[in-house]
């Protein structure tokens, strides 16, 4: 299993354990776009564009993830999902009626369905009932305008990014800005996408093999809310793992086998321990760093940075944002929800528990909010 030293954010060697029962790491070609003068790591946490630059774009769309990385950010985060054929593709849900003009489509309407993802019902159209040149058909458009009116201007200017392009983007990036770049995927309803025959986690592997990144230098974190495609992976993957940690409930995977253990359950002493076994870190909901009282208001930290980090495991909690509506009653402006509040007053108090990194809406105010920490 990969490992992380904790030293900051900084990533010491990682060591290849197990045997692969995904396509195999030994035959990854090497990435030799490496004329960068440094690789310019981060003296404090690091910065991940949470689906991009969600603040300021669509989200998932390569301009979301570009402007990212122009405003600082360490890494930026697709979301993977499989189409009809097999392709891997960014968006935060298989689910796209909110995300894309799919519903102007009229050659789509047929397509809407209503389905079960993860034990829930949803009716809409769905990324595995479209191939990729029927997805390539559509534009995204902003999935929360009311918070985001100003985002809505990029309606209809973005189409749907396949992973590949993902990677091709961090490339000519990582060339043009003379810093490596990081990606932070995550494999979204992996249960659900095996069960219909559309497994996400080999094509992941594949895709890190063939484009050199899937070694112990490569800055890739690969992350999932669930729990078995994560120790599948740990197999195959030499870059670092996370296991994302959400604010109530149970990993999917958990539930369907009948396993009662929680979220809750994973980040006691004992949860973690397990946790370390097959990943190097947690991704878990802020609020579990620093909760909330009923009213809103930040309460006192808890002890799982410290817990996680006594069995070597980094902390990326997620998800920090500028407005009012996102953040604690303590920071917030005033009563309009899209208003931007006190948010470098939330990124100090959450620097000041220990975190390895954040994902963020506003990367540019995440790299400011940091700088202040090296004063």
């Amino acid at each position: 299993m990969a490992r992380i030293a904790l030293a900051g954010a900084v990533l010491a060697a990682l060591a290849l354990v197990g045997v692969a029962v995904l396509p195999a790491a030994s035959a990854a070609p090497q990435d030799t776009d490496h004329q960068t003068e440094s690789w310019s790591r981060p003296t404090g946490p690091l910065v991940i564009g949470h689906r991009g630059s969600a603040g300021y774009r669509p989200e998932h769309t390569l301009a979301s993830y570009e402007l990212a990385v122009r405003m600082g950010a360490d890494y930026f985060e697709p979301d993977l999902v499989s189409t009809k054929d097999g392709k891997l593709v960014t968006r935060h849900e298989n689910e796209i009626g909110g995300t894309t003009n799919v519903a102007d489509h009229p050659e789509f309407a047929s397509r809407k369905a209503t389905k079960t993802i993860d034990g829930v019902a949803l009716t809409g159209w769905f990324t595995e009932d479209f191939t990729l040149a029927e997805l390539k058909t559509l534009r995204a458009k902003e999935r929360i305008p009311e918070v985001r009116p100003r985002n809505t201007l990029y309606d209809g200017r973005f189409e749907i990014a396949t992973f590949q392009e993902v990677i091709d983007l961090r490339k000519r990036l990582t060339k043009e800005l003379r810093r490596d770049i990081g990606i932070y995927p995550e494999t979204k309803h992996p249960t659900y996408f095996q069960d219909i025959g559309l497994p996400l986690e080999p094509k992941l592997v594949d895709a890190l093999n063939r484009n050199g990144l899937n070694r112990r230098d490569a800055k890739v974190f690969v992350q999932s809310f669930e729990v078995a495609n994560l120790k599948v992976l740990n197999k195959s993957l030499r870059v670092p793992i996370v296991q994302l940690i959400n604010a109530t409930g149970a990993p999917y995977d958990f539930t369907k086998a009948g396993d009662k253990r929680t979220y809750d359950d994973l980040v006691k002493p004992a949860g973690l321990k397990e946790v370390a076994t097959y990943a190097d870190g947690i991704g878990p909901s802020k609020d579990r760093i620093i909760p909330r009282d009923a009213a809103g208001f930040l309460a006192a930290p808890t002890t799982l940075v410290k817990d996680a980090h006594a069995v070597r495991l980094v902390v990326h909690p997620f998800t920090f944002r500028n407005e009012n509506t996102f953040l604690p009653a303590d920071y917030r402006s005033s009563t309009d929800p899209a208003a931007y509040g006190r948010a470098f007053d939330e990124y100090a108090k959450f620097f000041a528990t220990g975190i390895d990194g954040l994902f963020s809406d506003n990367s540019d105010t995440a790299v400011e909010a940091r700088s202040s920490l090296r004063g």
